[in-house]
């Protein structure tokens, strides 16, 4: 799979931003059927850094209405977060 096809784009968050200043893991939102050895492949190509691990979140969509009061329901989203080896850094700014 393509590393574009797999990395959606980072998540900035609070707590993202928290992550990637102490302890060195970036947050992405990923292609809900990519595999761990496939975000870390693509983090390494795109951004040129040594991945150490990936852990992945499946988010499941929430259920909402519409104005017209029919049901519907948000998009399942599924992230990435990922330590990178001590030293190692991505300038996202």
């Amino acid at each position: 799979m393509n590393a574009l096809a797999v990395l959606k784009h980072v998540r900035l968050t609070e707590k993202a931003s928290r992550l990637s200043s102490e302890l060195g893991q970036y947050t992405f939102e990923v292609t809900p059927k990519a595999t761990k050895h496939q975000i870390a492949v693509a983090v390494e190509k795109t951004f040129k850094v040594n991945v150490v691990r990936v852990n992945t979140q499946t988010i499941a969509g929430k259920p909402k209405r519409t104005r017209a009061g029919r049901p519907t329901t948000t998009s399942t989203v599924k992230k990435a977060i990922v330590t990178l080896k001590a030293g190692d850094k991505i300038e996202l700014v």
